[in-house]
């Protein structure tokens, strides 16, 4: 090495897969993050929906993509046995659910303990499940937003990683509601991601951890 010479710092890549049902506008926000970022590969994108169109973005950008269809499958055992089996395959560090609409058995979500995160549009633990932008605005809320947690078994209820807030505008219906929430999914999820993939994120039993000081069960406010 020459005198002065700096020795490169390697990162381990980390291998995302990605769980989707529909559109996909969130999987294009980490498509494009992943192609300016060297150490997240995403290495699959999964959808339990044949006609959902986040699999043409995940084709459009080379990215292999799957079926896995609740409907080929007897029971749910054998669909979680195929989805376990596909996900396996590209060996993630970790699992964005990003639209998925699919209930996850425990033990799915026990064989990726700290690895699964979701995105969920309302302020958590306000209106876990769907409809909510027509939940917040028939409440008459002052204010919604989106949340990111680890995934438990407890549908929408797993520690919050992060929360990122609008306010609600007199004028505002479920529509324009969805789209100003989704630009704010659109910054922060590839923020969480790139939190987990340089390793400054993790779920331990205590709580998650956020370089290395536990988090309030708020999560971080971005």
């Amino acid at each position: 090495m020459c005198p002065g010479q700096k020795t490169k710092v390697w990162k381990e890549v980390m291998n995302l897969v990605v769980l989707i049902s529909g559109h996909g506008s969130n999987l294009q926000a980490l498509i494009d993050t992943a192609k300016e970022n060297p150490i997240i590969q995403l290495s699959a994108v999964i959808s339990d929906q044949k006609d959902a169109f986040g699999l043409e973005r995940a084709r459009r950008a080379n990215i292999p993509a799957h079926v896995i269809d609740r409907s080929d499958y007897p029971n749910r055992v054998a669909f979680e046995t195929a989805l376990i089996e596909t996900i396996d395959r590209y060996q993630p560090g970790l699992i964005s659910l990003a639209g998925f609409m699919r209930i996850l058995s425990p033990d799915l979500v026990a064989h990726y303990y700290g690895r699964i995160i979701n995105i969920h549009p309302s302020l958590l633990p306000k209106y876990p499940g769907l409809n909510t932008f027509t939940q917040a605005l028939e409440a008459g809320d002052k204010e919604c937003g989106t949340s990111i947690h680890f995934v438990t078994s407890e549908v929408d209820s797993g520690p919050l990683i992060c929360q990122a807030k609008l306010a609600i505008c007199t004028t505002d219906t479920v529509e324009t509601l969805k789209q100003r929430v989704q630009k704010l999914e659109h910054c922060i999820y590839p923020t969480v991601i790139n939190w987990f993939a340089n390793k400054r994120l993790q779920l331990t039993p205590q709580g998650v951890q956020f370089d290395n000081k536990l988090l309030d069960k708020a999560g971080i406010a971005l």
